[in-house]
């Protein structure tokens, strides 16, 4: 066989991005150490190991932020703050989070995938190292901000490892469906050995199971090679430029949907110009890109109807998943639940999450894509629905069949979305393939944080809404509600002699329950409007499926089915 041809297969081993109309001077491939057969399968052993450092990685990096969005209630205290200050910590790790992996998959390509992995790691170990010797405020935002940067390259680790152990044709079915199993699993895990390690040793004790993930990922990085494609020169000093623009507007974006429900949108002035930043950044960056002749991303591409429609698929998804990683637990804290009062709930969603992701990388294939989004909608769809139903006496045992399907549906949305639109990229080229990663990371990033924003905003809407019903139907006259002050009075007053403190007391509590009951309320409206977001969504798909058949459906002729 001939030079040539052993190098087009090295590449499709690889799956990196064929340059079909390369110079000549690139063609030499240069010899990496990768055998030229276009698979070796690894043994059992290495490759559960490979399987396992790409899991570590991806609950390494997911643990960051999971641990802190889990427990802000609980950080605030010993940094000293209150819950708004503290959240600033979680703005901060979005910020350069949301779109550093886009740069860095250019600097992948160049520098080679192993001398990428190797230094990538570092960043992070050295980070999660300063964290245990940092208690302040200031520091700590500072030092997210820096963690967030660091973590950005872990979720490429991860799926490269996991992809390593696959053969071509498996890559993108068995290889993705893994990986994204390993990306969900750091949510529910935040939520089940975090009251432990802040009882243990409070901030630090998060801290130190990241430095020792950090480190265990670090080890296996430097004993297990990944195997790298030839290198290609495509870091131009323009894309410095566009990168930064990209990164301000999509960091103004983050910090604008995490930040504005706590301080809300049209109470702090500094809100509004954080938008215009992220307004002008943004559309500088489009209006250099589209002027540029090699440019970092295709903003033509990404305008075009077939990515609109993508791209809209994957933000309506994360909104819908909104409900489970937002709502039901915010809505179990609201009612004075803690984290080791939810286990359960975290183990269903966890369970849940693996299997689908096993079941969805069984029946993948070419052309089933519409069908397992429609059975992933359909599961959401219930579990919402079942959810609406909410009353002040549910507790998260209620909640694990409506969660376990929200879990499972959302196992299954991804991977088919994420393989066909990488597929095509694929196809065309690096710049495409960079282009369809910055959709990918809007629509799952930016997407995540515009959801909880939107959520968290329409349930304070319906509370305050339901709050004001109630109280104009508690009348001070009505005995039902003079009986029930007068329970709570009696129950404080065993506290003490003063008759008049223990009657604000009382009234006190009062308040507080018709408060509560507006909040249960507010989130089934929330529920209950997620249910029709997910039916509209079925409609649609319904709607596009019935049009891509149409003509089969007709008795006409056989039409091909787009994905």
């Amino acid at each position: 066989m001939s030079t040539r041809e052993t190098a087009l297969r090295a590449e499709d081993q690889d799956i990196a991005p064929t340059q079909a109309e390369a110079p000549p001077v690139e063609q030499p491939a240069e010899p990496a150490p990768a055998p030229p057969p276009p698979f070796v399968p690894k043994p059992l052993p290495i490759a559960l190991l490979y399987a396992l450092t790409s899991v570590t990685a991806f609950i390494m990096q997911g643990l960051g932020t999971a641990m802190i969005s889990t427990n802000l209630p609980l950080i605030a205290g010993p940094l000293e703050a209150t819950q708004n200050e503290a959240a600033w910590l979680m703005a901060a790790y979005l910020f350069p989070n949301a779109s550093l992996g886009l740069f860095l998959f250019k600097v992948r390509t160049q520098y080679g995938i192993r001398q990428f992995c190797e230094l990538a790691i570092i960043p992070y170990v050295i980070i999660s190292l300063a964290h245990l010797w940092v208690n302040d405020l200031s520091l700590s935002i500072a030092l997210r901000f820096f963690a967030g940067a660091a973590a950005a390259p872990i979720s490429s680790i991860g799926f490269l490892y996991m992809l390593e152990i696959f053969p071509p044709a498996q890559k993108l079915r068995w290889g993705t469906c893994l990986a994204l199993i390993g990306l969900s699993l750091a949510n529910p895990l935040a939520g089940l050995i975090s009251p432990s390690l802040l009882d243990l040793h409070d901030l630090r004790g998060l801290y130190l199971v990241e430095l020792a993930l950090a480190l265990i990922v670090f080890g296996l990085i430097y004993i297990l090679p990944l195997t790298s494609p030839p290198r290609a020169k495509v870091i131009s000093s323009m894309d410095y430029l566009s990168y930064g623009l990209l990164a301000t507007a999509m960091g103004s974006l983050a910090v604008f949907f995490t930040m504005g429900r706590l301080y809300w949108w049209w109470e702090a002035d500094w809100l509004a110009w954080v938008v215009i930043v992220g307004i002008i950044s943004g559309t500088l960056c489009i209006m250099l890109e589209l002027n540029r002749k090699n440019n970092l991303i295709d903003v033509r591409w990404i305008g075009s109807r077939e990515i609109l429609h993508f791209a809209g698929v994957l933000l309506v998804f994360r909104m819908l998943l909104t409900e489970q990683s937002t709502g039901a637990i915010n809505f179990f804290r609201q009612l004075g639940l803690f984290n080791e009062q939810m286990a359960h709930l975290y183990w269903a969603v966890l369970i849940a999450g693996v299997v689908s992701g096993l079941f969805c990388a069984m029946i993948m294939r070419p052309g089933r894509e519409p069908y397992i989004h429609l059975l992933s909608l359909i599961l959401i769809a219930s579990g919402t629905l079942m959810d609406s139903y909410s009353t002040a006496l549910t507790r998260p045992d209620q909640m694990l069949v409506s969660q376990s399907l929200i879990a499972f549906g959302s196992g299954l949305f991804l991977p088919p979305s994420m393989a066909v639109g990488f597929a095509a990229a694929l196809k065309k080229g690096l710049t495409y393939i960079i282009s369809f990663i910055a959709v990918f990371l809007f629509t799952q990033k930016v997407g995540a944080f515009i959801g909880s924003a939107l959520f968290g905003s329409f349930v304070t809407w319906r509370e305050q809404y339901h709050s004001a019903l109630l109280t104009s139907r508690l009348l001070p006259t009505d005995p039902l509600v003079v009986q029930r002050i007068n329970q709570y009075v009696a129950a404080y007053s065993r506290t003490g002699s003063d008759a008049a403190q223990h009657t604000i007391q009382g009234t006190s509590t009062f308040a507080k329950q018709v408060q509560q009951q507006a909040y249960v309320l507010a989130y089934n409206d929330a529920f209950f409007a997620t249910f029709l977001m997910a039916m509209a969504a079925i409609t649609l798909l319904l709607i596009h499926i019935l049009w891509n058949n149409r003509h089969r459906l007709l008795g006409i002729a056989d039409a091909p089915q787009t994905a």
